[in-house]
């Protein structure tokens, strides 16, 4: 088994690596990783490990935002200081969530439970199996704002999420702008990733509102999509062309 550990914490970094050779000394550490810029170059040019080692508070961010800047389908083990996040861990396809200071005895608990489920679905992609096993849906709506207003937006109607000076609008079909209450983080983890993709920071996209896919400059592919009113383009770079193609045919 291939593994990699994100922990900005060196020392806990060093401790969780010691506890995974007490559990099994076959286990071979690819990597230990500090931040969420840090895995996200990682995964974009190594082959993915059978599994991450994730702690959630990174030095640069929250590390679900690993999952909307790159695609990745294998299995997690998070760990935190927190509780309150569990819930939108097992959104992520999640295996467990152990809470700090790790144990020996908690560690091997959710080993044991990844190498059973990795038996019972040897060749399943865990985007697709993990939502089942967590019984979770995803957002089937959202309440947008305009003005003192609010409004009810169904998922299907989306044709993408912007960010825009610490505001993020949902834009429909229609090209109708509402204020939603969500960080671009968040919504990645409430919307279905095999419907949504985050182009860049600004912008997350909803698969059926994609009118066209163009070649752009220096390897880039430049996007048309339903509702969008405004000269700014919507290019995906050159670092992300891959994994949007990836995506584009999951």
């Amino acid at each position: 088994m291939k593994l990699i550990i994100v922990e900005d914490e060196k020392l806990a970094a060093e401790r969780l690596k010691t506890l995974v050779k007490e559990y099994d000394p076959s286990i071979e550490v690819l990597a230990c990783l500090e931040s969420v810029e840090e895995t996200v170059q990682y995964l974009r040019h190594h082959a993915a490990p059978d599994l991450l080692l994730l702690d959630i508070h990174l030095s640069d961010g929250h590390s679900f935002e690993i999952f909307s800047q790159v695609y990745y389908k294998g299995p997690v083990i998070f760990t935190t200081a927190y509780d309150q996040y569990a819930l939108e861990a097992f959104k992520m396809f999640s295996i467990d969530y152990i809470l700090k200071p790790v144990t020996l005895e908690a560690l091997a608990t959710a080993m044991n439970k990844f190498r059973n489920l990795s038996a019972s679905f040897a060749s399943a992609d865990y985007r697709q199996l993990m939502p089942q096993l967590s019984s979770r849906e995803y957002k089937k709506r959202f309440l947008g704002k305009v003005g003192q207003r609010l409004f009810f937006v169904d998922t299907l109607d989306i044709a993408y999420f912007q960010a825009d000076n610490k505001v993020v609008y949902l834009v429909d079909k229609e090209g109708n702008r509402y204020v939603v209450e969500h960080t671009m983080e968040k919504l990645m983890a409430m919307v279905n990733p095999s419907e949504f993709f985050r182009l860049n920071r600004r912008y997350i996209v909803r698969i059926n509102a994609i009118q066209q896919v163009k070649p752009y400059f220096n390897g880039r592919l430049k996007l048309s999509v339903k509702g969008s009113q405004q000269p700014e383009e919507m290019v995906i770079s050159r670092e992300r062309v891959s994994e949007f193609k990836q995506w584009a045919e999951a």
